[in-house]
């Protein structure tokens, strides 16, 4: 009995919809990390880019447990000495929404070159419009 391997031009992608509205940020990465690896589908290969598109709506809107607005920080360095920047949850929700969920995805996604053809298929939008209307995308109701 052989081992099915996926090949890239047998791929099909789908593309589909998830409205972070409500949604706690852990769970909500979660689910959208493992459709842009491709661990839905009965034919997925850890070693070839096999997942779907995601478009995420209402970013702003996420919601997360305990004292995390507060507690938890995003650094940034600007390469020059003195130049760590640090920023908490709360503010970079009113400031970059996306960078948020952005952030949360990429870090669940392999460490390998894999990763950045997978987080180009992530589209994120702060409000409830988006421009993926003629992909025709289906619609995730509620994440776990």
């Amino acid at each position: 009995m052989k081992t099915y391997t996926a090949k890239p031009k047998e791929i099909t992608r789908n593309w589909y919809l998830i409205d972070a509205k409500g949604q706690t940020l852990g769970r909500l990465s979660v689910v959208v990390s493992d459709l842009l690896r491709g661990k839905n589908k009965p034919t997925f290969t850890p070693n070839v880019d096999c997942g779907d598109f995601v478009i995420v709506t209402n970013t702003k809107e996420i919601k997360v447990t305990g004292n995390k607005l507060e507690d938890k920080k995003y650094y940034r360095h600007s390469g020059y000495p003195g130049g760590l920047t640090e920023t908490n949850l709360s503010e970079m929700l009113i400031k970059h929404p996306n960078k948020v969920i952005y952030h949360a995805v990429k870090g669940m996604l392999p460490k390998n070159r894999l990763a950045d053809e997978m987080i180009k298929k992530l589209k994120l939008f702060e409000g409830e419009e988006h421009s993926h209307i003629a992909q025709k995308p289906i619609k995730i109701e509620k994440v776990s």
